[in-house]
């Protein structure tokens, strides 16, 4: 099988032909795409690599989000199937998120996307320079845009 019949249905394919906002569920897929591949959606998914989390643990790993965004994010994962969610019946209220099977996957590719990122940063850095002055950088105790 060739590399043209292996990925005709793919983001590859569909950039390689021009139509990335055409056909039947791209939209979806974009949608998808935005959510896993977002900041804080990266570092949900890579902290639940870990295993099953309570929110506030899950809110000390992913320092710096809101409780909005937090939420905002861990919904649209679990809509999207890439997160569980697990409501104890007991007082106080506790809730657990965990990966589901596809949820491992995707976290999977994400981090090892966001590791090479980070391994490479000085090449990035060099050749950015090279290119232009760089963007901001990431101060600690900053917080990214929501």
């Amino acid at each position: 099988m060739d590399i043209q019949e292996e990925d005709r249905e793919t983001l590859t394919a569909r950039v390689r032909r021009g139509d990335l906002f055409t056909g039947q569920g791209n939209c979806r897929s974009r949608d998808v795409f935005a959510h896993v591949t977002s900041l804080w959606g990266v570092l949900c998914l890579i902290a639940l690599r870990d295993g099953s989390q309570r929110y506030s643990e899950l809110r000390r790993k992913t320092n710096g989000v809101s409780e909005k965004m937090l939420t905002q994010t861990l919904r649209r994962l679990e809509a999207d199937g890439f997160v569980r969610r697990t409501a104890h019946p007991v007082t106080p209220p506790r809730v657990d998120y965990a990966l589901t099977a596809l949820g491992e996957e995707v976290a999977a590719h994400v981090a090892a996307l966001a590791d090479w990122f980070e391994l490479n940063l000085p090449r990035i850095e060099q050749a950015s320079t090279r290119a232009g002055p760089p963007g901001p950088a990431c101060k600690p105790g900053t917080r990214a845009a929501d």
